[in-house]
């Protein structure tokens, strides 16, 4: 057997090597027709396009992400293709949690306001757990979720003080998401008796229109962004990289234990398709011996660092994400 695997997936390699297979590391956006012509299967991030000109007439049966999102699989195609592939639902959910509840906390946002949350998938949900056990009242918006106590898209623009986004990109159907937060969305904002306390993106880029954003903070519709997640990923938008309060190069859900989670995902996907037995867990590694955890959760993860390291250098956001350092979501 042959596997491709995008070299910036961390923790994997030990436990892919006992099964004995042939494996390739590339570069994700660096994955061509010919690295995989003759492989079994792909396993890949975001930033490999896994459609008809990367594979057709390849080998491979099997493609697999180590991630939530779908976006860069053409699943049309390889359904058609006969391209099994599977992706890691709820793999980061808690990762992102904590990236939520470290970024209200810096924020000081963090009682007697209501969080809308836009999708409540397994990010979404973890993330209504965080903001509850905070003490902030969630109203909650998913018109592919039957429950009656959600709301509609409108009453989360006009009754929430904060509104997050966790939801996939999707173009097509009965509620696409790009662009969901476009003009229309802040001209509804200036109806408010009150500014939007805070917006979140940690879902992908395309769900908000960055310009349209800008011109919302920018006319005090807004008081505060925390954008993990842009528009033209690495090229991102600088005026927004500064005008944000929190700026990350898409990492929220970076911890190392969603990380393992999605190797451990993968792996057993790969293992019950092609009929071979799983080598074993991979684990995340322990935090320093020199790390000292005071009982709060910014003591595990503070995202102004990353905000702080994106500003200084916008043009390493691929080099961020994929040497990523350390981060647990517990001690």
């Amino acid at each position: 057997m042959k596997i491709i695997v995008d070299d910036k997936i961390p923790y994997i390699r030990e436990t892919l090597d006992r099964l004995g297979a042939e494996v390739e590391y590339i570069r994700g956006a660096g994955i061509q027709p010919e690295h995989v012509a003759d492989a079994d299967a792909l396993i890949v991030r975001t930033r490999t396009r896994c459609d008809r000109h990367l594979l057709e007439g390849s080998k491979v049966k099997f493609v697999a992400t180590a991630t939530i999102g779908i976006d860069h699989l053409d699943t049309e195609w390889l359904d058609s293709a006969g391209i099994h592939w599977v992706n890691c639902p709820g793999c980061n959910a808690s990762s992102v949690g904590q990236y939520v509840e470290t970024s209200l906390m810096r924020l000081s946002l963090i009682s007697g306001l209501t969080v809308g949350i836009v999708g409540c998938g397994h990010v979404g949900e973890e993330v209504k757990k965080v903001c509850e056990r905070m003490g902030l009242k969630v109203i909650v918006n998913d018109p592919y979720v039957a429950d009656p106590s959600f709301v509609s898209f409108n009453d989360i623009i006009q009754n929430a003080d904060i509104i997050t986004f966790h939801v996939p990109l999707t173009h097509k159907g009965d509620y696409p998401t790009y662009m969901m937060a476009d003009s229309r969305f802040f001209s509804k904002l200036a109806t408010r008796k009150r500014p939007l306390e805070c917006i979140f993106n940690t879902s992908r880029g395309g769900v908000i229109d960055e310009q349209a954003l800008l011109e919302a903070l920018d006319k005090g519709m807004i008081r505060h962004a925390v954008i993990d997640t842009w528009e033209n990923e690495p090229d991102i938008n600088r005026r927004l990289l500064e005008r944000a309060d929190i700026a990350t190069p898409h990492i929220a859900g970076y911890s190392a234990d969603g990380k393992v989670k999605a190797d451990n995902m993968v792996i057993d996907a790969l293992c019950r398709h092609f009929g071979i037995d799983n080598p074993g867990e991979v684990v995340p590694p322990s935090l320093p011996p020199t790390f000292i955890y005071k009982g709060c959760t910014l003591d595990l993860y503070d995202p102004l660092v990353d905000t702080a390291r994106l500003r200084s250098n916008p043009e390493a956001f691929e080099e961020q994400r994929g040497n990523y350092p350390l981060r647990r979501e517990r001690a």
